[in-house]
């Protein structure tokens, strides 16, 4: 953010697009300046100085969300290199609480940009669609931090909760496009909040 005019301008356009307040947003621009290391811009080995992060057994696909276009509503697909500040706060929007003051159109609104910013987290290969195999590696993944389940064991999980997502959609491609919001629990959502947030 530059000199002190344009700064105040720059942050009332900020408030305006991501909805949160002048003061989150400068506590927002502190810790991407902590991050990129007073950069202009945040690349992917940035997220390595987060200690929470690295025991995260889903952390790879955090990173990758923060770089994913479409979360950045830049293009359909593809990743960005680096991201600059109104970039990383598009990405901390997503994480805003729903506030109570909303109308029922906001609050719907509010939880489908929540939960298409999760599908992209899933969908790896930003096909539209996750796969029972990109469900599969999710679980795995997910498994994969507990030391007390060995990786065939975690496997194994995998593929039963790989069938029961089969059988409860008949063999077709699981939550795709606007119906994510009635396939996807909210406790998702709260899971990976939390991950990024701590």
């Amino acid at each position: 953010m530059g000199s002190s005019q344009s700064t105040s301008e720059e942050v009332r356009e900020l408030v305006g697009k991501t909805g949160f307040s002048s003061d989150q947003i400068e506590q927002l621009h502190r810790r991407f300046k902590q991050l990129s290391g007073n950069q202009l811009t945040i690349r992917k080995e940035n997220f390595n100085n987060i200690p929470d992060l690295e025991l995260n057994p889903i952390r790879s696909k955090i990173i990758r969300a923060f770089f994913d276009n479409r979360n950045l509503r830049k293009a359909p697909t593809g990743l960005a290199d680096e991201i600059n500040f109104e970039d990383f706060l598009t990405i901390m929007s997503y994480f805003r609480p729903i506030e109570t003051n909303m109308d029922e159109e906001q609050l719907e609104h509010c939880r489908k940009e929540k939960l298409r910013f999760l599908f992209h987290m899933y969908d790896s290969d930003s096909d539209g669609r996750i796969t029972l195999e990109e469900y599969r590696n999710v679980v795995e993944e997910l498994l994969s931090g507990n030391p007390h389940i060995e990786k065939e064991s975690a496997r194994s999980i995998a593929d039963g909760a790989m069938m029961e997502a089969a059988s409860v959609c008949v063999g077709q491609m699981i939550w795709q496009g606007i119906d994510i919001e009635t396939k996807m629990h909210v406790r998702f959502l709260n899971m990976e909040t939390i991950a990024l947030c701590h």
